[in-house]
């Protein structure tokens, strides 16, 4: 028998043992509900999504992103269930577009800024004059990413945006930029409180919280995505985020609640 008709009989019966086993599997593998939350969020994610699971026994599928790529791919027909931004325009638009189910939208967390550096050398307001003309620094991309919004907001707010502006290194979103300053690639920036928080404290670094009235609040909303209006488990995922148990973990993470 020749090479190749050899590998034509292999594809054929490795093709009946997908199918044999997609049939023995079958839907229930599949997720019930599928989730796209912003990046700063995914940490916490994965602690409701294992309680929500463990309570209900719906599976569910997270999908991260910056805020702003998740709802593009949404508007362009992404197979989501339930968005979890990191603001409160974008669940917005989505409702008003009738993407989203009309008064499904909460705000599950408010979440905070903070200047980071991975080294001990303290930081504080001064610290964003002071900027070595070497030296990197990082935010998430403000058209993407509602922590850089806040963060541009901040440095306009110190009066220096315009002396750092090319300096400044921007991450598609939060979880990039952390990543930036963690490997030294920035020497320091702007993150998440909660990013922060989900260091060992010997490894978090210095920083320097910026006072409230330099941006705007960072209201996380999610909403129910029509597509999934009548999806049962999507529905309990919605009341799950609202309860107390949801609520005291997202707490413990860095954010506030509404």
């Amino acid at each position: 028998m020749g090479v190749d008709k050899v590998l034509r009989v292999w594809a054929v019966i490795i093709a009946g043992l997908s199918a044999g086993l997609a049939a023995c599997t079958g839907p229930s593998e599949a997720p019930d509900i599928r989730v796209a939350v912003a990046s700063n969020f995914l940490p916490v994610m994965a602690k409701l999504e294992a309680g929500f699971e463990a309570d209900t026994g719906y599976q569910l599928q997270t999908v991260s992103g910056s805020t702003g790529a998740l709802y593009t791919q949404i508007t362009q027909g992404a197979p989501y269930d339930i968005f979890l931004a990191a603001d409160a325009a974008r669940p917005q638009r989505l409702e008003a577009d009738g993407s989203a189910v009309q008064g499904s939208r909460i705000t599950y967390a408010l979440g905070g800024l903070v200047l980071w550096s991975n080294n001990d050398a303290a930081l504080s307001g001064a610290s964003l004059q002071q900027t070595s003309a070497r030296n990197k620094f990082a935010i998430a991309n403000p058209n993407l990413a509602p922590y850089g919004r806040a963060a541009r907001e901040v440095l306009i707010s110190e009066g220096v945006y315009e002396a750092l502006s090319d300096r400044l290194v921007y991450g598609e979103n939060i979880s990039q930029t952390f990543a930036f300053i963690q490997t030294g690639n920035a020497a320091l920036g702007f993150i998440a409180k909660a990013q922060l928080l989900s260091l060992d404290p010997q490894s978090q670094g210095a920083h320097w919280t910026p006072p409230a009235s330099a941006y705007e609040p960072i209201r996380q909303d999610a909403v129910l995505l029509t597509s999934a209006a009548d999806n049962p488990a999507a529905k309990a995922f919605m009341a799950y985020l609202k309860s107390d148990k949801a609520g005291e973990l997202i707490a413990t993470h860095g954010y506030e609640r509404p």
